[in-house]
């Protein structure tokens, strides 16, 4: 199986949104990765609504947005209005996460769950069932360009038998440090979802980039 791949806009070029976004319209992305990042939660500001809207009028491929923010439940509806397809909170920043993943599918969205490297999967038993994607943090969030933490496989491999115990549908997306070199053993612990961003924007031609990494899956078929 390929991997989705979601090429995370925190990193693109902000004086050029438009031309990153058509880059990713036409190449073999899946999703547009959004940071929504609030400098509380987190020691970083990022996308406000207005950017949000903006990205959606001219994108071609679901916005997976990813909330880094404190009371992720006061804002749910009104990312729903900017474009939001996909809504992830962090579970760490959500004290009431049932009523919350709820909330996100009552709005007609998919429900997603984030957690920091130092949180257990263990964690998402009793909401796994109700979730459509488990973003797991392969960095500490906030900053983009950070490294790979390598106990992410391991806690892949958790949550895929987690998953499978509890009879979730829910996708493993992986957000940090993400790179050819470690696709393919995220996939072969069972990840689906490969969040890249420097990665991707840094490189000379992101298409191929982003056609390479979706490739990955070729070779465990």
């Amino acid at each position: 199986m390929n991997p989705l791949i979601a090429p995370s806009i925190l990193a693109a070029d902000f004086a050029n949104l438009q031309r990153e976004i058509a880059m990713i319209n036409e190449s073999a992305a899946d999703y547009i990765h959004v940071d929504v990042m609030d400098g509380v939660f987190v020691p970083n500001i990022s996308f406000g609504m207005p950017v949000i809207k903006a990205v959606k009028k001219h994108a071609r491929k679901p916005l997976d947005v990813h909330l880094m923010i404190v009371e992720p439940e006061r804002y749910v509806e009104a990312f729903k209005e900017v474009g939001a397809d996909i809504l992830s909170v962090h579970i760490e920043a959500s004290t009431h996460l049932h009523r919350t993943i709820q909330q996100i599918k009552a709005a007609g969205m998919k429900a997603g769950v984030a957690v920091n490297p130092h949180t257990s999967v263990s964690q998402l038993r009793d909401v796994l069932a109700d979730l459509d994607l488990v973003c797991l943090m392969s960095v500490n969030p906030g900053f983009g360009g950070q490294k790979f933490i390598h106990n992410t496989y391991r806690k892949v491999a958790e949550l895929r038998s987690l998953i499978e115990q509890t009879h979730s549908n829910a996708l493993i997306e992986i957000d940090g440090g993400v790179n050819e070199d470690n696709a393919q053993p995220l996939m072969e612990a069972g990840a689906h979802v490969l969040v890249a961003g420097n990665f991707v924007f840094s490189a000379f031609d992101p298409k191929s980039v982003i056609q390479r990494l979706k490739d990955v899956g070729q070779s465990l078929a």
